[in-house]
């Protein structure tokens, strides 16, 4: 499937990375898109984001709300009326 740039600064830094790296545009969109997700998964769990989230809007977890709700909470979320 082609990929198609109207962006000439998106044109432009794939012909760089492509250069730097000694490998074809195609090779280099892959490198660029594979080193980007591993970025985005290594920055912050999930667990951080919240930890992080609730520190920036002042919430702070009891014991209460760290305790697992009971399994017909969720059932009753999934009866139909």
């Amino acid at each position: 499937m082609p990929i198609n740039v109207n962006n000439s600064e998106a044109d432009a830094l794939t012909r760089r990375f492509a250069a730097m790296a000694g490998v074809g545009i195609t090779e280099a969109i892959v490198i660029a898109m594979r080193e980007a997700i591993a970025r985005r998964h290594q920055s912050e769990t999930p667990q951080a984001t919240a930890a992080r989230l609730r520190e920036k809007h002042g919430i702070t977890l009891d014991k209460a709300a760290r305790t697992p709700l009971p399994r017909e909470v969720y059932d009753a979320m999934w009866e139909r009326p």
